[in-house]
Formats: C-alpha cells, structure tokens, sequence
C-alpha cells in the first residue's frame, strides 16, 4: 500500500522522482546538483552507503534519500506498470482473475470510480481521491480502504480475516464479498451517488 504520508496525493501515480526535488531543496538549502555530486564522490559506493551519506550525515528523510539515491544511480522513476493490463499480466492468472473480481464488485455499485496506477498497484479514485488499493503477494491478496477508521468500524464483520491497521488479506481464490467491498468504499465517497430509478409509470399519450 502507498507509504504513509502520500494518502490521498496524485504524484505517487507518476512515479518520477525528480517530484520530490523541489522539496529537498527548500528543505535543505541547496540545489540538487549539491547532493548529486555528493553522492559521485563516493564513486562505486553501494545502496546502503549512500542512504547513509544523506541520511545520517545530512538528516534527509528515507523517501528524499531513496528518490536522489536512485535518481543518482540511474532509475528516474519508480514506475514499474505503466497500465492495469500490465500489472495484471505481471501477478498471474488467479490472482489477476479475483482483483479484477474485486474490481467489478466495486464499480457495479460505484461506477464512477476511476481505475489507475499508483505506487505500482491498481488503486480506484474518486475524482482527485483515492479510496481503495489492492496489492498481491506470494500467498495471499491485499485490499485497504484509505481509511483506517472504516477497517476498525468493520471489526466485527472482518473476524475471520488477517486484519492490520490499514489492510485487510485475503486469500488468492478469495470468493467476492460485495457488500464487505461496499461498506468500505460507500463512507468515503464524496457525494454518495444512487443508480438513476427507472419509473414503472405508465405514460398516457
């Protein structure tokens, strides 16, 4: 899930790092170029070693160290899948077949909601807000609401699952729990939207 402190913000879905540039340099006075330098003049230094040098040396938080480390070292994004479809083909046939389950269980009932990319794990938006992601692992599926709030006003309903602060786990063939999927999403939607009713009227012409 996205790292905390970046809930809610669109720049986790581009994946460049020269993102968080601009904040690095106001926070630490110098220009990019500066800490750049730094980290060549420790010529063929490893990963490890070069957080260190910002870290430690110049109190640079992990995601600002991470984002020039890497830069510097030749990856300028940290996007991996630049489409659902690709993400998809990356987990597997199973576990693909029951995030998009997932999915479909969702926009039936919140069609509006918008499927991305961000911090390489499909997530759906409404308008400028996240409010749901799911991510897989060797062994089992991951979902969270973007509220931690709702996971523990759920408790009761979530006993015989793996529950952290903010996820939730389910196994790889999980069988689709739609109203579960709802309850979490319906509270954070900015406007609730209702299906348009079609009237059982009979017109007289």
């Amino acid at each position: 899930m996205p790292p905390s402190g970046d809930r809610g913000k669109k720049t986790g879905s581009t994946g460049d790092r020269a993102t968080h540039f601009p904040a690095i340099e106001k926070k630490h006075g110098k220009p990019v170029s500066h800490w750049l330098k730094l980290l060549a003049e420790l010529g063929d230094a490893r990963y490890p070693e070069q957080i260190a040098l910002l870290r430690e040396r110049h109190e640079f938080s992990q995601s600002h160290a991470n984002a020039l480390v890497m830069f510097a070292r030749g990856s300028t994004t940290s996007k991996r899948f630049a489409t659902p479809a690709e993400y998809f083909a990356s987990v597997g046939v199973d576990k693909a077949k029951t995030i998009r389950a997932i999915i479909a269980a969702i926009r039936k009932k919140h069609p509006h909601l918008e499927l991305v990319m961000a911090w390489n794990q499909p997530m759906l938006r409404d308008g400028e807000k996240y409010v749901f992601g799911m991510s897989a692992s060797t062994n089992h599926l991951t979902i969270a609401p973007w509220d931690a709030k709702i996971l523990k006003s759920l408790a009761p309903r979530l006993t015989s699952y793996e529950v952290n602060k903010k996820t939730v786990r389910v196994p790889i063939d999980w069988k689709v729990d739609a109203a579960l999927l709802d309850a979490m999403i319906r509270p954070q939607l900015t406007v609730t939207r209702k299906p348009a009713r079609t009237s059982s009227r009979k017109v007289v012409r």
